[in-house]
């Protein structure tokens, strides 16, 4: 079981109080309580008020305090709850919380990329040890509000770049879409797709990034107008590949940015009475568990999300019992996992 030893209190410590901020701007100090705690029942130009004296003084809650302790809890956060792929983070925060006696509470931000404040009340209101965000991102006020309650968060395979120091776990996307194109340019394919998920996300972009880095070291100039920006589920990689495959020029290989997405594009060969692998070769990309079932097997790259999300769960705990955690960015490996869904170039 996780547990929590009671430091000094605030004034003997030095600390700005509760009762000198409430005092600093003329407000009471239930006032600034409820601000901290996510009550609701603020008048917004007074939480305003609250939220900047909080920041300028640089106001962090004792989380360790009396009555104010932290729950139990790991908040697990993602911009959008809807694949296999979430399923696998969440196994694997779920697995690092148990051994620590620890219970995990899911949200989504229904496709945002960042909160809103009542999330952010929510979350204050609840108390938990830890913050994951997933594809996620939070503005710097909001960064500092989680800070001034004592609340640490780590960001698992960051949107975007992460922003100044706030801890990070991922993977080695440039080089999945490095590996990928590679085995495809091995096998002779010199018409290779991609299609990737939304092109304001780093790892797709990165995995794109991957792709032409492999045309370039071969000296193969990457298919014409052959880039597709998705969303990573079947439904866009069926609709890129039905396009792309239907194409007079279509390619002999696709690389995927997910495995769902490469779905959708089996599904768009088999319509189109395109045979795998003999007349096109398809890559996906994480290995969820399902890609070694379909038929043809995927041809995949391996993203560890099990252990990246046991990672980050370390991480936040690591950090709520005060331990820094360095480095501040993990990048782990990807691994190319070579099935029945790619061969030789057609002749």
């Amino acid at each position: 079981m996780f547990t929590e030893i009671p430091p000094a209190n605030d004034a003997a410590a030095g600390r700005m109080t509760i009762s000198a901020i409430a005092a600093s701007i003329g407000v009471s100090v239930p006032s600034v309580s409820k601000v901290l705690n996510g009550r609701s029942d603020v008048a917004p130009a007074t939480r305003l008020k609250i939220e900047k004296a909080l920041q300028e003084h640089n106001y962090q809650r004792n989380a360790r305090q009396t009555g104010t302790s932290a729950s139990p809890l790991i908040e697990l956060v993602f911009h959008e709850l809807d694949s296999a792929w979430s399923i696998e983070i969440i196994r694997g925060v779920e697995h690092a919380a148990k051994r620590h006696g620890l219970s995990v509470v899911l949200s989504d931000f229904g496709g945002r990329h960042s909160p809103d404040q009542r999330w952010m009340d929510d979350v204050a209101a609840r108390r938990p040890l830890g913050v994951i965000l997933v594809l996620s991102t939070l503005t710097p006020a909001q960064r500092r509000q989680l800070d001034t309650r004592s609340i640490p968060y780590v960001v698992l395979d960051t949107d975007g770049e992460t922003q100044g120091d706030a801890p990070s776990v991922g993977s080695n996307n440039w080089h999945g879409g490095l590996s990928a194109t590679r085995h495809l340019l091995a096998l002779g394919h010199r018409r290779i797709a991609v299609i990737s998920g939304p092109q304001d996300v780093l790892c797709s972009r990165a995995r794109v990034d991957g792709y032409r880095a492999a045309h370039s070291e071969a000296g193969v100039e990457p298919m014409a107008d052959a880039t597709r920006w998705g969303n990573f589920t079947v439904d866009g990689g069926y609709r890129h590949g039905l396009e792309l495959l239907t194409r007079p020029d279509r390619p002999t290989a696709i690389f995927a940015g997910s495995d769902m997405q490469a779905l959708g594009v089996l599904r768009a060969a088999r319509e189109q009475g395109i045979n795998v692998p003999k007349d096109l070769s398809v890559v996906g990309y994480d290995d969820l568990p399902l890609a070694a079932w379909v038929g043809p097997s995927l041809t995949t790259v391996n993203q560890p999300l099990l252990e990246m999300a046991e990672t980050a769960t370390r991480m936040v705990l690591d950090m709520a019992r005060g331990i820094d955690a360095r480095p501040r960015s993990i990048e782990l490996t990807t691994e190319l996992v070579v099935r029945e869904s790619t061969g030789p170039a057609p002749q």
